[in-house]
């Protein structure tokens, strides 16, 4: 590649002028050509006690497929956060998203703590690999942990009406650090066909000890590991979605390799 003078777009540097020619893979033409948009805020729930779900009313529809994230640039603030949208695209006036209040960070601190209601954000999208395969002939495996949720939650909705993947069962896996960071599964529990379709599995890795406060009687440990405990070699025939820390990111990933997915049934946006 480099004889060729094949460069890495994300890693070239240019140090003069040039000229730049490329070649798009064909699988990641965007189904949505992302755009700048404004929004304003509409209104914001808390999820857990740092985690809260924020919605935004655009100035004009943008569609989005189930899994995208946008690029939100808040008021004060230098640089874009990434956001990934937790519910449906709907009419494509309403975008919400799950954000966890980051200690120290200024992105979270201006949403948290100086955006009203009714204030206005510009945001860029959509964007993203991630998104929901409708055609795919499998099971489907959706794997959480923090923020991580909102993408898949975004999934799991698309997923259970879906009518191409009417058959398929959906195992949703959410890993969090304590009880207190759970959340989610109240939304999954009132989807569509969702008693007979959705397994859903919560796993803590900091249990509370006993005198803690009430006990905690589901699995323990990291949810890449549970994971691979209930689903085994079934993975292999599965299409897979994750989102999460970039640490939970990288040792699920390399659970699926192990585990013989194929790296075509394998879908994420690396975040860092």
């Amino acid at each position: 590649d480099r004889s060729r003078k094949r460069y890495l777009g994300c890693q070239a540097e240019p140090r003069s002028d040039c000229a730049v020619k490329l070649r798009l893979d064909p699988r990641c033409e965007p189904k949505h050509r992302p755009r700048h948009v404004g929004a304003v805020l509409q209104s914001r729930r808390d999820l857990t006690h740092d985690l809260h779900e924020f919605a935004f009313r655009l100035e004009q529809p943008l569609f989005f497929e189930p899994g995208q994230y946008a690029l939100a640039y808040l008021p004060g603030v230098a640089g874009a956060r990434a956001w990934s949208m937790s519910n449906l695209a709907g009419d494509g006036m309403t975008w919400e998203f799950q954000v966890r209040r980051v200690p120290g960070g200024h992105g979270s601190a201006a949403l948290f703590d100086a955006l009203p209601i009714g204030a206005r954000i510009d945001l860029d999208g959509p964007y993203g690999m991630a998104w929901l395969r409708r055609d795919a002939p499998r099971d489907i495996v959706c794997i959480a942990g923090g923020s991580g949720l909102a993408p898949m939650l975004s999934i799991a909705r698309a997923a259970m009406i879906e009518p191409h993947l009417s058959e398929r069962t959906l195992h949703f896996f959410y890993g969090a650090r304590t009880v207190a960071d759970l959340c989610g599964e109240d939304v999954l529990r009132a989807l569509p066909g969702a008693a007979e379709r959705l397994r859903h599995v919560a796993v803590v890795s900091n249990p509370p000890a006993a005198g803690e406060g009430s006990a905690w009687t589901g699995p323990v440990g990291f949810v890449h590991e549970e994971v691979q405990r209930r689903l085994g070699s079934q993975l292999a025939g599965m299409e897979v979605y994750f989102a999460g820390p970039p640490v939970m990111a990288t040792a699920v990933q390399r659970m699926l390799l192990d585990a013989g997915v194929p790296p075509s049934q394998i879908h994420f946006d690396a975040f860092y």
